[in-house]
This record gives structure tokens, C-alpha cells and sequence, in this order.
């Protein structure tokens, strides 16, 4: 898989994720082709040793890219160029240092929302994480004083170490240059739904995956009811794929009572594999 990102965006994107430098690994315009490419390969990995057989899929924010893969809806090699267009587009959307995002705990939808609209200037609830984790994103002055009004109400907010304000208004002109670049590629219908983060619902059809992928780069992240949505439609057993854990902690926080897993290489699958087979047993 790596070979072929390679071969896709004419540059060694390998040689980046296995040797360095880190700091240019951190740009988003080569972060997003690195997570894609990791996820998607353990993935393939995984379904080479046993049939994983998954009746939905969703992703956050970057990993509905990877979704959309897994269901078919987009080639692999379609989709990292796509993201690595997605990435440039929002570094460039907002100069470097004039936008921020912070991650906000201890705080309802309510508390969040409201303070955000009465600080002057931008700043949002973008990612709804789960019930006490949510992110605000918008200007660097206006996401620094809803954080200390937050800390006033009683929540904890500290700031994360990115490199635009994703998924805020602030990313419309990324939302209008991807606009193009994703109705020109060739979609299919997903082979299974995909729940799309910006409605937080299932979409069977290559028009609604197109339309929800444009939609998501300037609007909020709604991972919470995504997850929840799943759960009541009869999701029983989440599994997460690719770097990180960040999902299955989020899920611990949301449906306490399915059941989770995460992959981020071989030494996982042998818990992948008996999951899979409890929950098919059950």
C-alpha cells in the first residue's frame, strides 16, 4: 500500500512515515496521505488473514476518506490524492498562526455552543467527540477567550498543536476548491453504509458520499451521534483501524456497552480475530 502511495503521489511519502523528518510529517498536506495509507493497509492486512466481513463504516473527520475505501465507494489511489489536495487546500485556507482549535472537557453541547456565540470574533464547536469532549476551532484571539470563559464555567480546555482551524467556517475556501476536485473523480455506491460525519447517518449512494465529503471539510465533526446512530441501527462491536486508539477511547465514553477493538498492526489481530468471532457467535 505504501508502494502505491508512493507511485500515486511521485514522492517517497514511505520514506516520510518510516524515517522522518517528524516535523514534516506533521504538515497536513502529508499527514492526511499517511494516516490514509497506514489505515488502509492494516486493513488490507487484516482482511488477508481473515475475512472481517463489516456491515457499516464510518470515520473521523480524515477517516471517512478511509471508510470510503473499505466500502468501495473510492479507489485507494483516487482517495490519496484526494487527501493530500484536502490537506494542501486547508493549510492554505487560513494563514499559518491566524487560526487555532482547543479541546474543551467537562463541558455539555450547551455550555460550549453558547459562550462560543457570545465571544466576538470566530470561534465554533467543531468536533463533537463524545458527551465532555468537544472542539472549538475559529480565530487564534476568539478560541483563546471562549477557552478561558470554559475554564470559568467549571471545564478544562487546552490547545491543540495543529496547524489550521479544521472544519470551522474559517475552511469554506478549502470546501470550495475540493468541491472540483471530488466531482471529477469516479465514485460508486459503497458496498455497505457509511455513516458521514457531517449528518451523522448512514449514505448508501456515490452522489450522497461525494456531497458529504465536500460538506465536512467547513462543518462540524459529529462523531458522538454518529456512534450512537450505529448503535441504535444494531452495531453490537466497533473495530478501529490504523494509528492510534483516540476511537475506541471516544466509544468508552459514548456506548459503554459495545464492544471495541483496536488494530494498529499484527500484533492486534489475534484480538480482532476473537472479537469478531465472539460477536458472530453472539
Amino acid at each position: 500500500m505504501f508502494e502505491e502511495a508512493d507511485e500515486v503521489l511521485g514522492e517517497a511519502l514511505s520514506r516520510l512515515c518510516f524515517e522522518g523528518p517528524e516535523e514534516e510529517l506533521k504538515l497536513t498536506a502529508n499527514t492526511q496521505p499517511a494516516v490514509l495509507t497506514a489505515s488502509v493497509a492494516v486493513l488490507r492486512a487484516l482482511d488477508e488473514r481473515f475475512d472481517v466481513h463489516f456491515d457499516v463504516v464510518a470515520g473521523h473527520s480524515l477517516g471517512e476518506y478511509s471508510a470510503h475505501v473499505a466500502a468501495g465507494t473510492l479507489s485507494f489511489a483516487d482517495a490519496v490524492r484526494l487527501v493530500r489536495k484536502r490537506g494542501q487546500y486547508m493549510q492554505e485556507a487560513v494563514p499559518y498562526g491566524d487560526g487555532a482549535m482547543a479541546a474543551v472537557l467537562k463541558a455539555d453541547r450547551t455550555l460550549v455552543e453558547r459562550i462560543c456565540a457570545e465571544v466576538p470574533g470566530l470561534v465554533e464547536a467543531v468536533n463533537y467527540n463524545t458527551p465532555q469532549q468537544i472542539v472549538i476551532a475559529g480565530e487564534v484571539a476568539a478560541v483563546s477567550e471562549a477557552g478561558a470563559k470554559l475554564k470559568e464555567a467549571g471545564a478544562r480546555s487546552s490547545t491543540l498543536p495543529v496547524s489550521a482551524p479544521f472544519h470551522s467556517t474559517l475552511m469554506e475556501p478549502a470546501e470550495a476548491r475540493l468541491r472540483g476536485d471530488v466531482e471529477r473523480l469516479p465514485f460508486s455506491d459503497p458496498g455497505v453504509p457509511v455513516y458521514v460525519n457531517v449528518d451523522a447517518a448512514p449514505i448508501t449512494d456515490a452522489a450522497g458520499a461525494k456531497d458529504a465529503l465536500i460538506r465536512q471539510v467547513s462543518r462540524p465533526v459529529r462523531w458522538e451521534q454518529s456512534v450512537r446512530a450505529m448503535i441504535a441501527d444494531g452495531v453490537s462491536l466497533f473495530i478501529e483501524v490504523g494509528p492510534g486508539r483516540v476511537l475506541s477511547g471516544l466509544l468508552a465514553r459514548i456506548g459503554k456497552g459495545a464492544g471495541r477493538v483496536s488494530v494498529q498492526g499484527p500484533s492486534d489481530f489475534a484480538a480482532a480475530k476473537e472479537a469478531i468471532a465472539e460477536a458472530r457467535g453472539a
